[in-house]
């Protein structure tokens, strides 16, 4: 399975990334051995996330939310994850 999460980042700035295990991905980013990004926006806060059976899938929604989604539209789904 793949999954693609969205992060809350201490700056309060969103990341979105993928990955096959969403516990040690954040984990990773949180010891500041995960993106880039995340280094120094530590702590990370997982909100989101969505499970697909292929990579392919995996990462064609995690280039849709990073690239089309608004703010907004992000926390109108974290919002329904959350709830």
């Amino acid at each position: 399975m793949y999954y693609i999460y969205i992060l809350l980042c201490s700056d309060n700035t969103y990341y979105t990334g993928f990955t096959t295990d969403v516990e040690k991905r954040v984990e990773e980013h949180n010891e500041g051995k995960g993106a880039k990004y995340t280094r120094g926006r530590t702590p990370c806060k997982l909100v989101y996330k969505e499970i697909f059976e292929d990579k392919s899938s995996a990462m064609k929604r995690e280039w849709y939310i990073k690239h089309r989604l608004t703010r907004k539209e992000k926390e109108e789904m974290i919002g329904k994850f959350t709830k």
